[in-house]
């Protein structure tokens, strides 16, 4: 529900490069047609289509009517100039249950793969079948609250004008995106290692415990500490030759 109030935060940071030359513009109807064949869908498929998929329909086809109404408004220029704004509107609209549930076992399984992984690395014996972990005292079961999934949504939302505003090439952006999603999977699997020594050695109760609860903001700055030296590291490198090209721009217009 904060991401309207973001996009409009974001249209107020950009809003000089936005509203420029606010202009009339007909490019707003093609939005509009979109909102509502998404909507005419979603009506008469009626109880064909699961609630879930109702309601992300019925939810896109609002976005689409809003991004008509700003193009009717401020004309294709304005949309062009502020489209980060106007597609993280489409963060509002809630993920089917399919595409979650896709999602939640992609994380299961990485941060299995990951969990056994700092396990061998650390030298604990462990016996795994599957998502389960057997060790000398717990059995640890990598269940879908373990997955990480509420983390790996607000990293990535978080990431999102990391990238617009830090970055410039696209593939950099995509390849901080990524990253941040690898890191999301091992910041989980060092959560999962961490909870399960912490029973072993000291005491069973920490996998019920407050850091089970309520330790995922640890481990969330955790994953931000880990992903800072990535985006200073794609910044540094992308800086020269941003220099390099303004400085032959301006070569450039001297010789003219």
């Amino acid at each position: 529900m904060l991401m309207p109030f973001l996009a409009a935060g974001f249209l107020f940071i950009e809003r000089r490069a936005i509203f420029s030359h606010p202009s009339f513009s007909a490019g707003g109807g093609i939005f509009l047609l979109l909102s509502v064949l998404v909507l005419l869908s979603v009506r008469f498929a009626g109880d064909k289509v699961p609630p879930d998929l109702q309601l992300t329909g019925s939810v896109f086809a609002v976005i689409l009517l809003w991004i008509a109404g700003f193009a009717f408004s401020f004309g294709k220029a304005a949309v062009k100039s502020g489209y980060f704004s106007l597609l993280f509107l489409f963060l509002t609209v809630p993920l089917p249950n399919f595409f979650v549930e896709g999602i939640i076992s992609l994380l299961q399984a990485g941060s299995a793969e990951l969990t056994e992984i700092l396990f061998n690395l650390i030298g604990v014996p462990v016996l795994r079948e599957g998502l389960v972990f057997h060790l000398a005292r717990v059995n640890i079961e990598i269940a879908r609250e373990c997955s990480g999934i509420r983390s790996t949504i607000a990293l990535f939302i978080l990431a999102l004008p990391l990238v617009h505003y830090g970055l410039h090439s696209l593939w950099r952006k995509l390849f901080f995106l990524m990253c941040a999603f690898l890191v999301m999977i091992l910041k989980n699997g060092i959560r999962i290692v961490t909870l399960s020594l912490l029973a072993v050695y000291v005491d069973p109760s920490f996998l019920f415990g407050t850091l089970h609860r309520d330790g995922g903001i640890v481990f969330f700055l955790l994953g931000l500490l880990l992903l800072l030296p990535v985006l200073l590291l794609l910044q540094r490198r992308e800086s020269p030759r941003l220099a390099g090209t303004k400085e032959l721009g301006t070569s450039s217009g001297r010789r003219n």
